[in-house]
């Protein structure tokens, strides 16, 4: 058993709790089966959580697992970040050291964030981004090491004191909770219910994991009368006096821990002197100890949840004897307890820890902290050294010693952004920010900006000979408060910076927190974000080359290609090439450079525009330029996929996931998963497709990239016939990518699916309204990968509804749109040429104007391409021309015929294979009409009751229609022959069933029900 302190239990015998440990007992039977378990163990303080999880931790260990243990950490009301995780993965180093460095091999500098003992610092440029992925990053590796680790063995992580937990180590519960899929492991976390009041930060988090069918939640209730009992004569090796018992009970509420201590007291002849106030029956034992126990106690109080020896003698300044005979007291009166190590030492229970610290006076409390600060300044060995800024930080805070809280709170945002924890990282920047003014001008003026920021670029300055300033400060807030989540308050900050810099003449400076209030209103779906980028460029036009006013010509063009892509875009993206190149900012550089290739692709300088990005993407790599080639894997495919090359594409994708997943790069690899599918849709590979998507949805930190996924769903449900399914993907994905920031990338592909669904669904004018509307939207220049698809589906639609009365007015007008915007989309390339004879066939067939010619100049077009279910839809609109068009002479007709049967043959066999219902039936109905095999079937046919009035099988479709009311013209265009051939096979009808017209044969045909009606509609 791993990280579990021995626990001098004052009761040696556990009570009750077995609805609660089968609980556990069974959660651990489905983990070693391959099944993930989570489970969260609530109840109030002193209700014996801790117990049941020694009691099931110790089971787990007969039964072979291996158990890890990890405490949230209180210090001054300052949580360490990820400090149980932390814990819990030291220990199962030290128990699992080969197979767990096994499973974060080639991820330890990453990792090194949780565990430093894994491996150095990172180094690697890129790898180590402070990004919005950098904490889902470090997020998606800790699940996979605990994955591989829990592969072959049974694992139980249990966390304690979760309503202590800093923000950082929230989200990771979360995270984990959400993903963990495979694996022989149990994630346990405990928490005190009666703390979570209506604004603690856990509330939250515990609102997310109820909704999660994966995490069952036990709640501890106190004992009732019969477990009290049991646990007195536990603790008194005998059993009780009823009416002590009755005594205890009455004044417990069945409390576990304020049992022991009642018990105790009883034991000790003290009970009769207690109060009934918790706090003084916390107390009593305390106040019980010698003086110098006393005093050790009130130390260790205030010192955090665990206090290690070296350090606390530090502090006490105690001689060894008496600091050591202090202890022995505390130790046997059951207040403190030793840690297994023998290095250090706890309260038995957090409850008196608590009830000690808040009877401290205040100038008390700051005198500690400062006793703690000076001694660990004066040996920083006195604590493990993951901890001790962090320590270092909150002893002096709470000191109230300005001078030097504040450099030590900046060395702790510092380690903060380097663990990836920016929720601690905000928090401690304010309270260097609240500390400011108080701090003395040359403890100030001798802090520099190189040391405590690096997502903030220099604006203008030498960071490593300037002084630290109060906009740096805010600079570095702004950012963590983004990366962490937090954007409402990032936003204030922003706003006060400005507010400070209107008198300032910084423009750089100013252009900078423009850009950040860019992509915090963006992603707080408050606008676009464009004003505030025009903002910033008007305040950096016409100054000197910057890293600055690189950034923000690249993240102007980077804007610009996704909302308003053109010849405009592609100029800003030159420029801002062009600036980061004379600043030497690489990242910015290639960033630039990417975002130019694929403006260069979709204004058709395609060879060029692939060849730039795939430069870029090789360079990243070679300079370990992690987030710059993760996003070369998300727009390089798709823009191979968007000119047709879709085999290429998916091989770089399969790539990219590789290297996204390598580095965790949630949002990439989200991005890779859904280009992924939509190519695999192309390459008529649905199965996996549908699974592409689903991954995009499952592993995407923010929305674009799952509502991405969303819509590839869509496709394929529409693709299939599944309509509930499509409008269901449809909704997703309006939902993730919502209307506050439109991009054609996203609206075209919307409406795309709105017209198809509604189409199917027989709502003509629901599909010209959503057509309009995307219409006015606008379709840019460099859009047509999305916007020729759109042209497609409303065209289609319009020629399917075409014998809808409803659909007759309006039709002129709607066609007209079509071709005027088929007159401006892109056709210089072999997939867009294609789509764009594509749409005119459709729009000729709307009009009843299509012809063999048009249609097969559209298959001859894809079939040069690789896109197997686009080329059978147009097949079987060729087959359906040939069939009509007829020919001059039977051997003519016999030709098309022979070629039409072979075309919707192979349309069929695409339409069965992708489970492309809509697209099968189709086939198959006009296959049925024109009487073509659409397999060859040996053997007899069989029996037909026609026959034994002599008709031939033909004469009987043709009397089935007869008996219909056709006349000879609808006959003709039914079963694609001519009307003259028609007039012939009714001729011979009526001299076979010898009657003199149309009438009696239609009446002898009813009154011989050759043609019931139910028969005869599901053929019509």
């Amino acid at each position: 058993m791993l990280g579990l302190v021995e626990t001098k239990s004052v009761s040696p015998v556990f009570v009750g709790r077995t609805e609660e440990l089968d609980t556990l007992n069974d959660a651990l039977t489905r983990a070693a089966a391959g099944e993930p378990q989570a489970l969260l163990l609530a109840g109030e303080a002193g209700v014996g959580k801790t117990r049941l999880v020694e009691e099931f931790a110790t089971a787990a260990c007969r039964r072979g697992a291996v158990v890890a243990l990890g405490g949230c950490v209180e210090i001054g009301a300052d949580g360490l970040p990820f400090a149980p995780f932390s814990t819990a993965l030291r220990a199962l180093r030290r128990e699992l050291p080969d197979e767990l460095a096994a499973a974060a091999a080639g991820q330890e500098e990453e990792l090194n964030r949780l565990l430093p003992e894994l491996g150095e610092a990172v180094t690697a440029r890129g790898a180590g981004r402070h990004d919005e992925e950098g904490m889902a990053r470090l997020f998606e590796l800790t699940a996979r090491v605990l994955e591989r680790v829990a592969a072959d063995r049974t694992v139980v992580v249990a966390l304690e004191d979760l309503h202590w937990a800093d923000a950082s180590t929230r989200h990771l519960l979360a995270y984990l909770f959400r993903t963990l899929r495979t694996g022989r492991l149990v994630v346990l976390a405990t928490y005190r219910a009666d703390d979570i009041h209506r604004r603690h930060p856990l509330r939250p988090l515990l609102a997310e994991l109820d909704r999660l069918r994966t995490v069952r939640r036990l709640d501890l209730s106190r004992f009732n009368r019969a477990e009290v009992a049991r646990q007195i004569a536990g603790i008194r090796a005998a059993e009780p006096d009823p009416a002590q018992v009755d005594e205890i009970f009455e004044r417990s509420d069945g409390n576990a821990f304020f049992v022991e201590e009642l018990a105790v007291a009883a034991h000790e002849g003290c009970c009769t002197g207690l109060t009934d106030t918790l706090r003084d029956l916390l107390l009593v034992r305390v106040e019980g100890l010698p003086e110098s126990a006393q005093r050790v106690a009130r130390i260790v109080a205030e010192g955090g949840s665990t206090v290690e020896y070296r350090l606390l003698a530090a502090v006490s300044r105690l001689a060894e004897d008496d600091l050591i005979e202090a202890l022995r007291s505390a130790v046997n009166a059951n207040i403190l307890l030793a840690t297994p190590a023998g290095d250090g030492y706890r309260f038995r229970h957090s409850l008196v820890r608590e009830a000690v610290g808040d009877d401290l006076l205040p100038g008390e409390r700051s005198r500690l902290n400062r006793r703690y600060a000076e001694a660990l300044e004066a040996d920083r060995t006195l604590v493990p050294a993951d901890e001790r800024v962090m320590r270092l930080a909150s002893y002096w805070y709470h000191s109230h010693n300005a001078a030097k809280a504040l450099p030590a709170v900046l060395d702790a945002s510092v380690e903060a952004r380097r663990r990836h924890a920016y929720s601690e990282q905000l928090r401690l920047l304010e309270r260097a920010m609240e500390l400011w003014d108080t701090a003395p001008e040359d403890i100030r003026a001798e802090l520099r900006p190189v040391d405590y920021t690096e997502i903030y670029p220099p604006c203008g300055c030498d960071p490593a000979t300037t002084p630290l300033g109060y906009l740096d400060l805010m600079a570095e807030a702004a950012v963590a408060g983004r990366l962490c989540g937090e954007r409402e308050r990032a936003l204030k900050i922003t706003k006060r910076a400005l507010h400070l810099l209107e008198d300032e003449g910084d423009p750089l400076r100013a252009a900078w927190f423009w850009v950040q209030r860019s992509r915090l209103v963006q992603a707080q779906a408050r606008g676009d974000g464009w004003q505030e980028l025009g903002t910033a460029q008007d305040l950096v036009r016409g100054l000197p080359p910057s890293e600055v006013h690189a950034d923000v010509l690249a993240n102007a063009a980077n804007w610009s290609m996704l909302h308003e892509p053109g010849p405009d875009a592609l100029v800003a993206a030159e420029r801002a090439v062009e600036y980061a190149r004379m600043v030497g900012a690489r990242e910015i550089e290639l960033n630039a450079r990417l975002t130019l290739g694929g403006l260069m692709v979709d204004s058709g300088s395609v060879e060029a525009g692939l060849a730039e990005m795939q430069e870029v993407k090789e360079q990243a790599l070679a300079e370990g330029i992690a987030h710059v080639a993760g996003r070369a894997y998300v727009n390089l495919p798709s823009e191979l996929d968007a000119v047709g090359r879709t085999r290429e594409a998916v091989s770089l994708l399969q790539e990219g996931l590789a290297y996204t997943r390598k580095f965790g790069q949630l949002d990439s690899e989200s991005w890779v998963w859904a280009n992924l599918s939509e190519a695999l849709y192309t390459l008529g590979r649905w199965d996996e497709a549908t699974d592409a998507a689903a991954s995009a949805l499952r592993v995407g930190v923010n929305v674009k990239p799952q509502g991405s996924g969303a819509v590839c769903l869509a496709h394929i449900a529409l693709g299939r016939g599944d309509l509930p399914e499509a409008a269901r993907q449809l909704a997703a994905a309006h939902g993730y990518l919502g209307t506050h920031d439109p991009m054609p990338q996203h609206t075209l592909l919307l409406s795309r699916i709105e017209i198809g669904v509604a189409a199917a669904e027989g709502r003509i004018r629901d599909a010209r309204a959503e057509l309009v509307r995307a219409l006015d939207s606008g379709m840019p220049p460099g859009t047509q990968q999305y916007g020729w698809p759109l042209l497609l589906a409303a065209a289609t639609a319009e020629a399917d509804a075409r014998a809808l009365p409803a659909a007759t007015e309006g039709r002129a007008a709607v066609l007209e749109r079509l071709r005027e915007a088929a007159k401006t989309a892109t056709t210089d390339f072999p997939l867009w040429l294609a789509h764009e004879k594509w749409v005119r066939a459709e729009l000729a067939r709307a009009e009843g104007r299509d012809t063999v010619d048009t249609w097969s100049e559209v298959v001859t077009e894809l079939e040069r391409l690789d896109r197997p279910y686009d080329l059978a839809r147009a097949r079987h609109r060729l087959a359906e021309a040939l069939l009509v068009a007829g020919g001059d002479d039977e051997r003519d007709r016999a030709d098309e015929r022979d070629r039409a049967t072979e075309l919707l043959r192979l349309a069929h066999a695409v339409a069965d294979h992708l489970g492309a219902r809509p697209l099968a039936d189709a086939v198959a109905q006009l296959a049925q009409r024109a009487r073509l095999a659409l397999t060859h079937v040996p053997g007899p046919r069989p029996a037909d009751p026609v026959e034994a009035l002599g008709l031939t099988s033909r004469e009987r479709d043709v009397l089935r229609l007869v008996s219909a009311g056709r006349t000879n013209r609808q006959i003709a265009e039914e079963l694609f022959i001519s009307p003259k051939t028609a007039s012939v096979h009714v001729s011979n009808i009526l001299g076979k069933l010898g009657v003199s017209g149309r009438g009696e044969a239609a009446a002898l045909a009813h009154r011989l029900e050759l043609f019931p009606s139910d028969a005869l509609g599901s053929t019509l």
